[in-house]
């Protein structure tokens, strides 16, 4: 008796088991991922990530590309967002760099006397604020906030492990809008070719956004003058335009460099 009584509880407990809702093993190890993904980012961070449209969102991209209007034509960029990858095309020459090399391809018998090595990822980095600011090897923590025409703008400093980028002494500040999160300003130090930190710092101001497959871009952006680390007045603006921002990753073969190329040591 005693064993038939075993068998049935046996069987109650295996049917209970069976008729248990299951959760969606697929939706609950995206609920894992998010988790992992945003909690590794401080709060304040996170909210001008946010305000953009999600570092998640930007994490799904392959490729960016925008033009900027210039004396000599358009200057085209295009950038592999995993890898690096970049072009910068003009009407007076190409520059490429296919992860490890930079070159230079001369047109129509100019000769380049810039730095490619400096510009490199330059326009870039400041039209894919804030997003960049989420890569590998950077530290965050809060700053003393900006102050301009009556309106305060909470703070975030940036700054790069030994060894993160061409200019790991690099310093960042981003300001933002306390109610929205929305980036308003960038203040940077420049230290590219020096072994040491600068203590000053420039200013561009972003005020001027698009939204570009649901993540909010620079449509233009306001270089400053400074004085005493902080800015006064506006110096030069710089547009962007045919934006495009996709999740299909560019033609890699781009950013080969060509037969007639130079290399930049």
């Amino acid at each position: 008796m005693k064993k038939l009584v075993h068998l049935f509880l046996l069987a109650v407990l295996i049917t209970a088991c069976k008729n248990e809702p299951k959760q969606d093993t697929k939706i609950v190890e995206e609920v894992k991922q998010e988790e992992i993904t945003t909690s590794i980012y401080p709060e304040s961070i996170t909210k001008v990530f946010d305000a953009h449209g999600g570092i998640d969102n930007w994490n799904k991209m392959q490729t960016l590309s925008f033009s900027i209007t210039k004396p000599t034509g358009i200057e085209k960029t295009t950038e592999n967002l995993k890898t690096r990858a970049e072009l910068i095309d003009t009407p007076t020459y190409t520059q490429g760099f296919d992860g490890e090399t930079i070159w230079i391809n001369e047109k129509g018998g100019k000769v380049y006397k810039g730095n490619a090595t400096f510009y490199k990822g330059l326009m870039f980095y400041f039209y894919a604020m804030p997003f960049v600011l989420g890569d590998e090897g950077i530290t965050y923590e809060d700053t003393d906030p900006l102050i301009f025409e009556g309106e305060t703008y909470p703070g975030i400093l940036i700054t790069f492990e030994a060894g993160v980028g061409e200019s790991s002494n690099d310093q960042y500040k981003v300001f933002y809008n306390a109610e929205s999160g929305q980036m308003e300003w960038l203040a940077y130090t420049v230290t590219f070719g020096r072994t040491e930190g600068s203590p000053d710092f420039h200013f561009i101001r972003y005020n001027n956004w698009q939204t570009v497959n649901g993540l909010l871009v620079p449509k233009s952006v306001d270089w400053y003058n400074y004085k005493d680390n902080l800015p006064t007045e506006k110096r030069n603006t710089v547009e962007f335009s045919d934006v495009v921002l996709s999740e299909n990753a560019p033609d890699n073969g781009i950013f080969l460099k060509p037969e007639s190329a130079k290399v930049i040591e």
